[in-house]
């Protein structure tokens, strides 16, 4: 038997877990530097060419208006620029400016939820002076020390900037065994430690090529590991290796719903998660 699917070594190592709300590990990578960078230019160069054009408009009202009124309307608009447009638009995107949109990046809370307006506009508050008024110098010396990327805008809000997609890292997904796709989606997860997540996930995909009672032997001691974090029990019958993929795929599943603020079901799993017996786990078929 062999069930396909799932991710590269890639996804599991070197990746910097995020636990949400709902104590779902999130496997998200942070951002690198320089594809921050790259996202930072863009917003900066059209931030700059709003303030260049409304220079040009202020200049030409201030002919017939009043010098202080005319001073007055640009540090307001410009203002706006600076801080109103990051704000807005990463608030109603989700975490995403035009730069960011562009590079595949995403700002995202340090428990792995969606960015909030007030997150929003601590970062553009904080960027006014890391990045305006230093020249950008703060903000590249504290990305640069920071393992996770995150510069001061970061800190003060609480947020990281993560890939939201991985392009030819990311392969087919563990798909979810249909027979347990009910049972998962009121499972209860949040006990799952990451690295049992990572030892499932690694025999899972590697189940087609381990001998017949490695399979047996490793997928039991595994499920065994697996079921004492999660509740309840699954059906009778369940075998390790289908186990094991509809807990990988419900737990992908709610972190990617979490990710995207798409799921309305995302917390249906914040009940405590009471300790139970082990299921019993069939033999192999001879």
């Amino acid at each position: 038997m062999s069930y396909p699917g799932g991710e590269t070594r890639g996804d599991v190592y070197g990746v910097t877990p995020l636990v949400t709300g709902d104590a779902v590990v999130l496997e998200l990578r942070p951002a690198g530097f320089a594809t921050r960078a790259a996202a930072l230019a863009i917003d900066v160069i059209l931030q700059v060419v709003a303030l260049l054009a409304l220079a040009v408009v202020v200049m030409w009202i201030g002919v017939t208006v009043d010098p202080a009124a005319t001073s007055a309307l640009y540090l307001g608009l410009s203002i706006l620029i600076l801080v109103g447009y990051p704000t807005v638009f990463e608030s109603l995107s989700r975490g995403r400016s035009l730069g960011k949109m562009a590079l595949g990046l995403r700002v995202v809370g340090t428990d792995g939820s969606p960015e909030r307006f007030r997150q929003a506009l601590a970062r553009a508050l904080a960027a006014v002076v890391e990045i305006w008024m230093t020249s950008g110098v703060v903000a590249l010396i504290t990305s640069m020390i920071n393992r996770e990327g995150r510069r001061v805008g970061d800190f003060v809000a609480g947020t990281m900037v993560v890939e939201e997609r991985a392009g030819g890292r990311r392969q087919q997904e563990i798909p979810m065994p249909p027979q347990l796709a009910g049972w998962a989606a009121q499972a209860e997860l949040s006990r799952l430690s990451p690295e049992s997540a990572d030892a499932a996930r690694q025999y899972v995909l590697r189940y087609g090529e381990l001998a017949e009672h490695t399979r047996h032997e490793m997928g039991t001691q595994l499920a065994d590991t697996v079921a004492a974090q999660v509740s309840p029990p699954p059906p009778p019958g369940t075998t390790p290796p289908v186990f094991l993929a509809a807990v990988l795929a419900e737990r992908r599943r709610r972190s990617m719903r979490t990710m995207t603020g798409t799921d309305p079901d995302a917390a249906h799993g914040q009940q405590s998660a009471q300790p139970h017996a082990g299921p019993r786990w069939p033999e192999p078929p001879r």
